[in-house]
């Protein structure tokens, strides 16, 4: 069946917007990475400091990248056709990903503040982060018993998809602003006053992390304003999702 002209220029204007987000997206995991191998000391399992920094890099990756590409699987257009059960288990598999990431993030900081007697949780930072996770994981198991299990009633997946929806991209502006406040809060305790390289006196560290926050923003936003677009979202009335 011959497509829609405005379909076939949406696939043309989506396409490219997508692969632009995919490249900011591993940009951003790129330039945390980095951050924290050049000027943080690297990585390591052993409770040191070199085990903290993998917290910025995966929770960057889990609930900033990996999570925006989850909210973006069904504004692809192969997505609007067929049934959606496929699309379903890939949404909430990138979800799970995302999740355990962010967990896997969580046990590297509690790890390296126990193994140093810094306390947990008392900053606004970690208050947020923690926040945003718990939502997380209730969204996903909220997600997962409505739309993925069969016995799942019609009228409930329709009273809750708009929650869901709503708190998808609520979680995404959380997980922005717990990723943003983390790096400035890492720059503060690295480059404190007295110190060769302070904060204030802008040294390349502060620029890199800054640009990386700046970065992370951008993405969160553009992934914010797909979901916006209604364009972009599936057209509804699909009998298969209803029958599958």
């Amino acid at each position: 069946r011959r497509r829609h002209p405005i379909t076939e220029m949406l696939d043309l204007a989506f396409l490219p917007f997508c692969a632009f987000l995919g490249g900011l997206g591993f940009l951003c995991v790129a330039l945390v990475s980095a951050w924290c191998q050049h000027w943080r000391g690297g990585f390591a399992l052993d409770g040191s400091l070199k085990m903290f920094n993998w917290h910025p890099v995966l929770m960057v990756t889990g609930m900033v990248v990996l999570y925006g590409a989850a909210a973006l699987v069904y504004r692809l257009p192969p997505t609007w056709r067929g049934p959606k059960l496929p699309w379903k288990v890939l949404h909430g598999a990138l979800a799970l990903a995302a999740f355990v990431l962010a967990v896997l993030g969580l046990v590297a900081v509690f790890r390296f503040h126990n193994d140093h007697g810094t306390p947990n949780m008392y900053s606004l930072h970690s208050w947020v982060g923690l926040v945003t996770v718990l939502l997380f994981s209730c969204q996903w198991v909220a997600g997962f018993s409505s739309f993925l299990l069969p016995w799942a009633p019609a009228w409930l997946r329709a009273l809750y998809k708009p929650i869901h929806v709503f708190f998808g991209s609520t979680i995404l502006m959380l997980s922005m602003a717990s990723c943003v406040s983390g790096i400035n809060e890492k720059l503060f305790f690295s480059l404190k006053n007295g110190t060769t390289t302070e904060y204030k006196l802008l040294p390349a560290e502060a620029v890199f992390a800054n640009t990386l926050g700046l970065l992370i923003l951008l993405f969160g936003v553009l992934v914010l304003g797909a979901l916006a677009r209604p364009s972009w979202k599936r057209p509804e009335g699909d009998s298969l999702d209803s029958r599958q």
